[in-house]
């Protein structure tokens, strides 16, 4: 029987369901064009020839783990690097190139060698509330991830990638999509020369992790009208796929919102995924 601790979250989890429901925001992404689904291929192909590099924090959640798949499959970077707090095994003859930096979040100044040198990086990291408890999950969602932007961006990264949430909002009475907000804003600041900011509703996957209360957001969603569903949630490989289509794909705006529809969208664009 779950605990109080783990019934709490459902709670909340629930409550921050109900609170999206009513923020249908349009966001200032947007999906592909007929055009540039068509040039999908090619884009990927130019992309390739570029040779970039690439790092990956939260690699050992599920966003972050699903996201290496898809860009190992694909191809699409010269060298992957995953940055954590512990080495993740791999049996898969596809991870035997994969770089991985150790650090400790708490003293990540020392660590800076590791987010240099690298074209691309992508954040998934993340805790939740019940895990960490109201002062860690802060710790992690906003400090760690605040942090590491900056290392990044002072080791060269020119496109930061960032996985939010729907809802995020710096002005939010809930926690978590405060902190979310937050977060956001601080590393705009910092002005990447590129900056994709990516805000899912309820990701829909199995997760290996026991998250009761996002067990109880994906059946709440899974009672409403497949209409209604899909503008609050999104299958987690048309986020990964959404955030590779976007970063293949040219852009001239130095900061990227994309709400969930337009995840929906351009995660679903046709053209060949492999190289």
């Amino acid at each position: 029987m779950a605990g109080p601790a783990a019934l709490s979250a459902a709670a909340a989890a629930l409550v921050a369901a109900l609170l999206l429901l009513r923020r249908e925001e349009p966001g200032r992404g947007a999906g592909p064009s007929m055009a540039e689904t068509e040039a999908l291929s090619k884009l990927r192909e130019d992309f390739r020839m570029q040779n970039k590099s690439v790092f990956i924090l939260g690699a050992s959640g599920e966003t972050g783990r699903a996201l290496l798949k898809e860009i190992l499959e694909q191809g699409l970077f010269s060298k992957v690097t995953l940055i954590g707090r512990r080495k993740l095994t791999f049996n898969e003859e596809a991870y035997k190139n994969v770089n991985q930096e150790v650090v400790d979040f708490e003293k990540l100044e020392d660590y800076a060698s590791a987010f240099q040198g690298h074209d691309v990086g992508f954040c998934c990291l993340g805790t939740t509330r019940a895990k960490a408890g109201a002062e860690g999950f802060v710790r992690v969602d906003r400090d760690y991830v605040l942090k590491s932007a900056e290392l990044a961006k002072a080791g060269g990264c020119k496109h930061f990638n960032l996985v939010s949430s729907k809802g995020a909002d710096k002005s939010s009475n809930f926690l978590y999509l405060q902190v979310k907000g937050e977060v956001e804003a601080k590393i705009e600041e910092l002005k990447f020369d590129r900056y994709s900011v990516f805000r899912p509703g309820v990701l829909l996957c199995d997760r290996q992790e026991s998250r009761p209360g996002e067990w109880l957001v994906r059946k709440f969603f899974g009672s409403l009208p497949e209409s209604w569903a899909s503008g609050q949630s999104v299958p987690l490989v048309t986020v990964v796929r959404a955030m590779l289509n976007n970063v293949v794909r040219p852009s001239d705006k130095q900061m990227e919102l994309l709400e969930n529809k337009a995840i929906h969208d351009l995660g679903k664009a046709h053209g060949s995924l492999k190289p």
